[in-house]
């Protein structure tokens, strides 16, 4: 009865204290509400409703395999859905991969003529097997207020500092092109790139164009905003590397360096994993790099 009477005292001075403010409440470590569950399908909608004038109609950013009702464990986000990046996944328990590139090995991931391939089946199916949900995040995060893409790979590039949102341009300190593909390649891991241009021209007004947005954009891009570099993601041959080597055959300072696609677009899929973290707080959410598929030999 005594070691009753003796909790029972010590429960009311503590709780007088506690409110008092001068003893840390022992339970106040501990949550007694449950983190909130997400589905796929919560996910893309609050994903969604960040980017003006969406949903669209027409886009690429759909759910390859899976379901919106499933219930996250946990989410992957990468540029390219690889068989490696698939087991990853799989070993972190997370059942949502979200790409910013195809998956099936074309732009709207048709897969009605790969239903027997050996290729195609190994990919599905080991998602299947797994129960793991695809979507493809491309239109909407490029569309987002100020492209989530550029953003991400401007930070990759340590450039924060010299980024005025929306645009494409970064006035950086000067450099010669020499320095600026160094930069790059070390700040993105890329072990070599291509160029047009003298490696000794000055460079300081760069025009960043991730991916691949198509030559005649390029083009016209580099005509209206008048930088010293482009550095793009990559362009067919005979189109913005041709326009800009004739650019320089008639005198004009104009480069260009190609960086490759992956390795341009990457940072988007960082901004996404941390717009997740910021926003589905307690979800585990991971960035895996999925490299090129071209080598270097």
């Amino acid at each position: 009865m005594k070691s009753q009477t003796n909790r029972r005292e010590f429960l009311l001075k503590s709780s007088a204290l506690i409110g008092a403010g001068m003893l840390v409440n022992p339970f106040s470590g501990f949550s007694f509400s449950k983190e909130k569950s997400w589905t796929v399908g919560e996910i893309m909608d609050a994903f969604i409703a960040q980017v003006p004038n969406a949903p669209f109609s027409q886009t690429v950013d759909t759910i390859k395999i899976g379901s919106r009702e499933t219930v996250v464990t946990g989410v992957v986000t990468t540029m390219f859905t690889t068989m490696e990046i698939i087991k990853k996944a799989i070993a972190l328990k997370a059942n949502l991969i979200i790409p910013h590139e195809p998956t099936f090995f074309s732009g709207q991931d048709e897969t009605d003529y790969l239903q027997n391939d050996p290729v195609f089946r190994a990919k599905y199916d080991l998602m299947a097997e797994h129960e793991i949900t695809l979507w493809r995040n491309h239109d909407y995060v490029h569309r987002m207020n100020d492209d989530g893409v550029r953003i991400g790979v401007v930070s990759y590039l340590g450039w924060n500092a010299y980024y005025q949102p929306k645009s494409p341009i970064l006035n950086i300190p000067r450099t010669s092109l020499r320095e600026l593909i160094h930069h790059i390649k070390g700040k993105l891991g890329v072990p070599a790139m291509r160029y047009v241009g003298d490696l000794n021209q000055t460079c300081s007004k760069v025009l960043l164009l991730p991916g691949a947005v198509g030559g005649r954009r390029q083009i016209e891009s580099i005509m209206k905003e008048k930088p010293d570099v482009l550095v793009c993601g990559e362009s067919n041959e005979w189109e913005t590397p041709e326009y800009v080597r004739a650019a320089n055959e008639i005198g004009m300072k104009l480069s260009m360096i190609e960086i490759g696609h992956s390795a341009s677009e990457e940072g988007g899929s960082e901004f996404v994993k941390n717009w997740l973290n910021e926003n589905m707080p307690g979800l585990p959410v991971h960035h895996i790099p999925s490299g090129n598929s071209l080598q270097i030999f």
